[in-house]
C-alpha cells in the first residue's frame, strides 16, 4: 500500500509537535494547483485530487449503504469504524488514478463539519497526517460550502448566483455574492428536505435509503392524486414538518386498506418540489440574479431537478452538479478549498457537528 496514514500522522506530529502550522513554505493557489481532499462526514469515505478547482484527476468513493441498510439509517459508531478501515485504501487508489505523488500536491483539504463527529475525525486526522508528513498546507472545509462548489467542476460558473442547497440535513437558499462572500437568506425551520423524504419513505414502508426509492416510485404515480399542504412560511424560509404529518394522517386514513404508494409518493414530491421552486425563483427575482445553482445530495432528485431547470424557460442560467458529484464526495471539497476557503489552517483545527451561525 502506498500510504499508512496512522504511521505518517504519528511520525509527523512527533517531528513537528512544537510547530502549530502545517507548512512554513510560501504557497500560491492557482490554476495549476493540485488539491487532494478527504470527505468522511457521514457514510462515504471519499478522496479526490482536483486541478485548478475544476478538473478532477481522480474521484474515489467507498459507500457504506450496504452496511447501514439493515438498520434503516446510519449508525455513527459503525460508520466511523468503516471509515477507519477504508481511508488508507481510498487514498491509495486516488493517487494511483491521478498518476501523481503526495509530494506533487499543493495543499491537502479535509471536511471539518458539519457531520458526524466520529466520522469527521477520521478524515480530518488523515488529512492532517498527509499535510504534516509532506510539509504542505492544510485547508479545513465546510461541507455545505463544498456542495455548492460541486457546480464549479467541469464548468465555467462564477459568482454571483443564488444557490438552493438541499441535502439530508440542510435546506438553504444562499446568496453567493462572490467567492469570499456567502449569505444564507433562507433555510428550513424544522425538517430538511432529505430528512422529510426519508421519514415519509419509512411511513409508507420503503427501505433505506428512502429518498431515492421514493423518487423512483413518484415517477410512476399521479402527482395530483392528493392535495397536500404547503407551509405558509415568510421570506425564503421553509417548513416540511407539517407536510410530513399530513402524509402520516393520509396513510392512517386508509386504515388497513392497500396504500396507493406511488400516488402518495408523487403527491408528496410535487408539494416539496413546487415549494422549493417558488422560493428559489422568488430569491433570484428579488436579488436580481440570472444564475441559479442547485446543490446537495437531494439535487439528484428527478422532479426537484426538473423544476429548477425549468427556470431556463424564464431566461435564467441554471446549474446542477453531475450526478456523481451531488452526493458526498471529495472532489467538491477540493474545489471548495480552491474557490471558497483558501486560508490555511493549523494543527488545532477541530471538527464541528452542526452548521455554524454566520
Amino acid at each position: 500500500m502506498l500510504l499508512n496514514i496512522s504511521t505518517l500522522y504519528y511520525n509527523a506530529t512527533m517531528k513537528k509537535v512544537k510547530n502549530t502550522l502545517f507548512s512554513n513554505k510560501p504557497v500560491t493557489i492557482d490554476e495549476n494547483s493540485l488539491i487532494m481532499a478527504l470527505e468522511s462526514s457521514c457514510d462515504e469515505t471519499a478522496c479526490a485530487i482536483v486541478k485548478g478547482g475544476r478538473e478532477v484527476l481522480a474521484n474515489v468513493v467507498a459507500s457504506q449503504i450496504k452496511t447501514h441498510e439493515k438498520y434503516g439509517g446510519v449508525i455513527p459508531e459503525i460508520a466511523a469504524r468503516e471509515h477507519l478501515e477504508a481511508v488508507n485504501v481510498v487514498v491509495d487508489e486516488t493517487f494511483k488514478q491521478a498518476g501523481v505523488r503526495p509530494q506533487d500536491i499543493t495543499a491537502f483539504a479535509g471536511t471539518v463539519g458539519p457531520g458526524l463527529v466520529g466520522c469527521l475525525l477520521v478524515g480530518l486526522n488523515a488529512t492532517k497526517a498527509l499535510a504534516l508528513a509532506y510539509d504542505k498546507p492544510f485547508i479545513g472545509i465546510n461541507h455545505l460550502n463544498a456542495h455548492i462548489c460541486a457546480n464549479f467542476i467541469d464548468t465555467a460558473l462564477e459568482p454571483p448566483f443564488i444557490a438552493l442547497l438541499v441535502s439530508g440535513g440542510h435546506t438553504q437558499i444562499i446568496d453567493v455574492k462572490s467567492y469570499s462572500e456567502l449569505e444564507i437568506i433562507g433555510e428550513t425551520i424544522d425538517d430538511a428536505v432529505g430528512e422529510a423524504y426519508d421519514k415519509v419513505a419509512r411511513l409508507i414502508g420503503l427501505p433505506y435509503p428512502g429518498g431515492p426509492k421514493l423518487d423512483k416510485m413518484a415517477q410512476e404515480g399521479n402527482s395530483h392524486a392528493f392535495k397536500l399542504p404547503e407551509a405558509n412560511v415568510g421570506g425564503y424560509d421553509f417548513s416540511f414538518s407539517g407536510l410530513k404529518t399530513a402524509v402520516l394522517r393520509l396513510v392512517k386514513s386508509f386504515d388497513g386498506q392497500e396504500l396507493p404508494v406511488k400516488d402518495i409518493c408523487a403527491s408528496f414530491q410535487e408539494c416539496v418540489s413546487e415549494t422549493l421552486y417558488k422560493k428559489v425563483k422568488k430569491a433570484a427575482e428579488e436579488r436580481g440574479y440570472k444564475q441559479v445553482v442547485l446543490a446537495g445530495g437531494v439535487a439528484a432528485n428527478s422532479e426537484i431537478r426538473r423544476k429548477v431547470f425549468s427556470l431556463k424557460e424564464l431566461g435564467y442560467d441554471v446549474y446542477a452538479p453531475q450526478m456523481k458529484y451531488c452526493t458526498d464526495n471529495a472532489s467538491m471539497v477540493a474545489s471548495c478549498a480552491f474557490f471558497f476557503d483558501k486560508s490555511f489552517d493549523n494543527i488545532d483545527t477541530e471538527v464541528f457537528s452542526r452548521a455554524k451561525e454566520g
